[in-house]
C-alpha cells in the first residue's frame, strides 16, 4: 500500500494537471509551469477581512489536531498553542477556537493576545464552510483545439501568457455549452471541447538571438527597445528564412507532441482536431496548412477531378485561346503535349520553341500569357499573382514570395482553422498574391473562419481576395444572447430613418420640379395629367436613390451570406466581424489595442467556434441565433 501511495497520481483540471499525492505537488501535463503545492486541508482560519477560510500547513494542522484530541479526551480547554511564526491559537471549547495574529514589537512590551487586535476564527474540518467547490469539467471530450499565440510572450492587455488566456477561452466555452447546448448536454450527446495552448516564442528566443540583439541595441529608452526586441521583432523573425524554419518546426512539432500525448492520456478519444491562431500565429498556421500534403487517396480523387476539369475543360480552354489568337492550326500540337490552361501559362519561349511553334505564333502566345498573368497565372495551391509567369527555374514547392522553409507535416487533418485578429490577407498581398483562386481549398483542412473585431488594427479580410469585383460586408457575428447590441440597433434605425427621409424629400422635390417646369396643358387633359404626374412621382420615388455604400442599412449588409466566396471554407462565408461594445463605439482609436486582444474572453467568438465544431457532428444550438448561417 505504501508503494502504491508513493506512485499515486491523480489527474485534475480536466486532465491538464497531475497531482502527486505523496509529494503534495501539482504538475502541468501539456506545458511548462512551476510546480505548485497541494495541501490536505483539515484546519482553517478566517480573519475579518478574509472572504474565505484559509488552510493551515499540514504540519501545523497535525499539532492542532493532537492538541484538540487531548482537550476533547481530558475535557481540558483554554489551551494555548504557539505557531512557528509566534502566532497564538487558543482552544476555548469545541465551538470557539481563535487565532491571535501578533502585532509588530507588541511582544517586547509584554502585551497579551487580547491586546493584539481582533482574533481570527479557527475551524476544524470542512463542514459548514461556504466554499464554492466546482463540480469539475465533463469527462467526455468531443473535440480538441490547438491554440497558437501571436507576437511576444504576453497575449492580452493584462500581459498574461498564452496558457492563462487559453484557460479563459476554455472557461467561457464551458459556460457557453451550458447556456446554448443544454438539450444536448441533458441527453448526454456532448461533453466538452478541450483547448490546449501552443507556445513557440520561448523556443525562438532561446536560440541566442536575444544576446545578439542586446549587443546592438542602443542604451536609450531601454524598456521600449526591450519590448520591441521581445515582441515586434517576431514578425521580422518569421520573415527570415533561418528563424522562420525554427518557428514552423516548433509549432508543428509542439502540436504533434501535444496530439500524441493527448491520445496517450485519452485512449478512448474519437473526436476531431481543429486549430486556432491569434495574430501572427494564424499566419504561421496558414502557411503550414497550405504546405500540407493530402493523403494518397484524396490526391487520387482530387487529381481525377482535376483531370476531368483541367485536362478536358483545360484543353478546351487552350483551344479557345488559340482560336481567339487565330492559331487554331496548332491545337493538335498542344493536345499531343497534353497542354491544359495551367500548363500553357507556365510555358516559356524555350518550351514553345521545343514544341515546334514558329516565332510569330510564339510571340502572340507569350504576349497573351503576359497580359493575362495578373488574373490567370495560378501558382502553388491556386494562389493567383500579379507577377509575370514563372520560368522553369521557379521552385515548384515555394509559394510566391513565401519564406523558403521546409514545412513539417502534421500528424492529423484539422477539421477547421480559426483565425483571430489575423493579418493573413495583408501578408499574402505583400507577398505579391493579388487573388486567391475560388476553387482553392487547404489541402487537409476544409474549414476556415477569419474572425476579427471591427477596430482591430492588425486584422485584414480574406473574402475580397477571392471575389475582388464585388463589394460586400463581412458576416456580423450574432450576440451570444441572441440579439444585436442596443447601440448598433439604434445606429441602424437612425441610418434607415435618414435614408427614408432623404428618399421622400428628393422624391417630393422631383415631383414639384417636374410639375413646375411642365408646359400648360388643355383643361380637357387635366385628369390624365394628374394620373401621369402621380405615376411619374411613384416611378421617381422607386428609381431615385441608389444609396451609397455608407448609407446602406446594416440589415441589407447581412444579406450577402449567399455570396459565393469559393471553396476555402467549403462554400460558406469566411470573414466574421464581432459587434463592438457601446463604450468602444465612442472612440475607435482608444480601443484599437483592446480590439486586437479581446478574443480570449469574447463569448461571441467562443460561441461561433463551438457552433461550427459541433455542427460537424450534427449537433446544433438549442435555439438558432438571429443572423447566423
Amino acid at each position: 500500500a505504501g508503494r502504491d501511495e508513493d506512485d499515486l497520481v491523480v489527474p485534475t483540471s480536466g486532465g491538464r494537471y497531475d497531482v502527486h499525492l505523496k509529494k503534495r505537488q501539482r504538475v502541468a501535463v501539456y506545458w511548462e509551469e512551476e510546480v505548485s503545492e497541494v495541501r490536505r486541508c483539515t484546519w482553517f482560519y478566517k480573519g475579518d477581512k478574509d472572504n474565505k477560510y484559509i488552510p493551515y500547513s499540514e504540519t501545523f494542522s497535525e499539532e492542532l489536531e493532537e492538541a484538540y484530541m487531548i482537550a476533547v479526551t481530558l475535557d481540558e480547554w483554554k489551551k494555548k498553542l504557539e505557531s512557528p511564526s509566534r502566532e497564538v491559537i487558543i482552544l476555548h471549547n469545541p465551538k470557539l477556537m481563535v487565532h491571535y495574529h501578533p502585532v509588530a514589537t507588541s511582544d517586547d512590551w509584554g502585551s497579551t493576545p487580547t491586546e493584539q487586535g481582533r482574533p481570527r476564527t479557527v475551524k476544524r474540518g470542512v463542514e459548514n464552510i461556504a466554499a464554492e467547490i466546482p463540480n469539475g469539467e465533463p469527462l467526455q471530450i468531443d473535440h480538441l483545439v490547438f491554440v497558437v499565440h501571436g507576437i511576444g510572450p504576453a497575449c492580452d492587455i493584462r500581459f498574461r501568457s498564452i496558457v492563462q488566456c487559453v484557460n479563459d477561452f476554455r472557461n467561457v466555452s464551458l459556460s457557453m455549452l451550458q447556456a446554448h447546448f443544454k438539450k444536448a448536454q441533458e441527453q448526454q450527446q456532448i461533453g466538452r471541447v478541450e483547448f490546449l495552448p501552443v507556445n513557440w516564442h520561448s523556443s525562438l528566443h532561446s536560440t541566442g538571438v536575444d544576446v545578439d540583439l542586446e549587443r546592438i541595441t542602443l542604451p536609450s529608452i531601454n524598456r521600449l527597445r526591450h519590448f520591441i526586441n521581445d515582441t515586434i521583432l517576431d514578425v521580422f523573425f518569421y520573415n527570415s528564412s533561418t528563424y522562420c524554419q525554427t518557428i514552423v518546426d516548433t509549432v508543428a512539432s509542439e502540436m504533434n507532441r501535444l496530439y500524441q500525448l493527448f491520445l496517450q492520456r485519452n485512449p478512448l478519444f474519437k473526436g476531431g482536431v481543429s486549430i486556432a491562431g491569434h495574430s501572427l500565429g494564424s499566419l504561421i498556421l496558414f502557411d503550414l496548412l497550405t504546405n500540407q500534403k493530402a493523403a494518397p487517396e484524396e490526391d487520387e480523387h482530387s487529381q481525377e477531378g482535376a483531370r476531368t476539369t483541367s485536362s478536358n475543360r483545360g484543353i478546351e480552354d487552350v483551344k479557345e485561346i488559340l482560336k481567339k489568337l487565330e492559331l487554331s492550326e496548332y491545337c493538335d500540337v498542344f493536345e499531343k503535349e497534353k497542354m491544359d490552361r495551367q500548363a500553357l501559362f507556365l510555358c516559356t519561349e524555350k518550351n514553345l520553341k521545343e514544341m515546334g511553334i514558329p516565332l510569330g505564333p510564339r510571340m502572340k502566345i507569350l504576349h497573351y500569357i503576359s497580359s493575362k498573368a495578373e488574373m490567370q497565372v495560378c501558382l502553388l495551391h491556386g494562389l493567383c499573382s500579379s507577377r509575370s509567369p514563372p520560368t522553369r527555374e521557379t521552385k515548384p514547392n515555394l509559394p510566391l514570395s513565401q519564406v523558403s522553409a521546409n514545412y513539417p507535416q502534421l500528424d492529423y487533418k484539422p477539421t477547421i482553422f480559426f483565425a483571430f485578429g489575423s493579418p493573413i490577407g495583408m501578408f499574402l498581398t505583400v507577398r505579391g498574391v493579388k487573388r486567391i483562386n475560388p476553387n482553392y481549398s487547404l489541402p487537409t483542412c476544409k474549414g476556415f473562419f477569419n474572425i476579427f473585431h471591427p477596430f482591430d488594427p492588425v486584422a485584414y479580410r480574406i473574402e475580397p481576395m477571392i471575389v475582388p469585383d464585388l463589394e460586400f460586408e463581412p458576416m456580423l457575428l450574432p450576440h451570444h444572447k441572441g440579439r444585436k447590441r442596443m447601440h448598433l440597433e439604434l445606429k441602424e434605425g437612425l441610418t434607415r430613418m435618414s435614408v427614408d427621409l432623404k428618399n421622400n424629400l428628393l422624391g417630393s422635390l422631383r415631383v414639384a420640379w417636374q410639375s413646375f417646369t411642365r408646359a400648360p396643358l388643355p383643361a380637357v387633359e387635366a385628369a390624365s395629367t394628374d394620373a401621369e404626374v402621380e405615376a411619374e412621382a411613384e416611378a421617381g420615388a422607386e428609381k431615385q436613390p441608389d444609396t451609397k455604400p455608407e448609407e446602406t442599412p446594416a440589415a441589407a449588409k447581412e444579406e450577402p451570406s449567399l455570396i459565393n466566396v469559393g471553396r476555402l471554407n467549403g462554400g460558406n462565408r469566411i470573414d466574421y466581424v464581432l459587434q463592438e461594445k457601446p463604450i468602444e463605439s465612442f472612440n475607435e482609436y482608444l480601443f484599437a489595442l483592446q480590439g486586437h486582444l479581446c478574443y480570449w474572453e469574447s463569448e461571441d467568438t467562443v460561441l461561433l467556434v463551438l457552433k461550427e465544431i459541433y455542427q460537424t457532428q450534427g449537433i446544433t444550438l438549442d435555439q438558432p441565433l438571429p443572423g447566423s448561417q
